[in-house]
């Protein structure tokens, strides 16, 4: 007879995307290669994580550059448990009804942050539309945390958008994070299939608002491409950005989770990566990323210190 450990292992991840119909898969081209984990700091990484209760990104959302990051002991702490109130087509998160917050959470990531030796750290979630907040405050109590435990750290929130959560944004942005990202995901045509619970210029509005509440923090955002959009349509989301003073761009390829998930439509080369590139720093932006395996915190520590250069530069000039 089947235990309910059993039973529970067999539940779909997804079980609001059980009655789609398998979506097209297209197999990965030759450029999309990913690193091996190394022996040793990868299980060293996961013993942390595991030990101290914490949630990552990286697992949860199948990063394909786990392996490359843990391996340096880069983790991207997930906040607020492992199920998200959103069923966003693109996204790997689980969906379903979240359990309370942990109090103790803040304080465990702190800790871990600490123990990892990490001189920049990434903090995420998902998305909270059941707390009164959204899960606000319990940011700023990470934030603190981290200043606390390891003061020597920078922190970089990737928030939700706060819809319909009056006077959340002020309160993640007055524990002063040194970058506040909060992803666009996509172009705004494509919203009502890849990211049907947000709104697109809420979210540009929440960006912009960050810098009014303080000009010293970094704002960034990113978007994922190969989603059915038109080139016309990603130089637009430049400039809105850009429009909201953000600092910061992403662009990276959109990899299906699975058949249930948002087919992939096209993978981009290289090349175009790179003209994107080209044509975000022309726009403005103090920094870009762009290429195939781009996330929005791969390699953030070293991105984090070109971004403080290059504004320190623009200070200069």
């Amino acid at each position: 007879m089947a235990t309910v450990i059993d039973t529970l292992k067999q539940r779909p991840r997804h079980p609001e995307k059980a009655h789609r119909a398998d979506a097209p898969y297209m197999p990965k081209p030759d450029w999309i290669r990913v690193k091996a984990p190394g022996p040793g700091a990868f299980e060293a990484t996961q013993k942390i994580v595991q030990d101290g209760g914490l949630v990552t990104v990286c697992q949860e959302a199948s990063c394909p550059n786990i392996g490359e990051c843990w391996a340096v002991k880069h983790a991207t702490f997930m906040i607020m448990g492992d199920t998200c109130t959103r069923a966003c087509s693109f996204c790997n998160v689980k969906t379903g009804l979240p359990g309370p917050l942990d109090a103790s959470e803040p304080e465990k990531v702190g800790d871990a942050t600490a123990k990892l030796g990490l001189k920049h750290v990434v903090v995420t979630s998902v998305d909270r539309d059941d707390l009164a907040d959204g899960g606000a405050e319990h940011f700023a109590e990470t934030i603190r945390a981290i200043r606390k435990l390891s003061p020597g750290t920078t922190i970089e929130v990737l928030t939700p958008d706060f819809v319909r959560k009056d006077g959340a944004l002020e309160i993640v942005a007055k524990a002063r994070p040194d970058v506040f990202n909060h992803n666009l995901e996509t172009v705004p045509s494509k919203y009502l299939t890849v990211r049907p619970g947000a709104r697109y210029f809420h979210s540009i509005r929440l960006l912009q608002q960050v810098k009014e509440i303080d000009p010293a923090i970094f704002t960034k955002s990113g978007i994922m491409v190969g989603l059915g959009e038109e080139r016309n349509e990603i130089l637009a989301v430049m400039d809105d950005l850009r429009s909201a003073d953000v600092d910061f761009l992403t662009i990276g390829q959109y990899l299906q989770p699975s058949r249930k998930h948002h087919a992939v439509i096209r993978y981009i080369p290289p090349e175009e990566f790179d003209g994107y590139k080209t044509v975000a720093y022309t726009k403005g932006f103090l920094m870009v990323s762009s290429s195939p395996l781009t996330r929005s915190s791969h390699h953030a520590g070293d991105d984090f210190e070109q971004l403080r250069a290059a504004r320190r530069a623009k200070s200069s000039a």
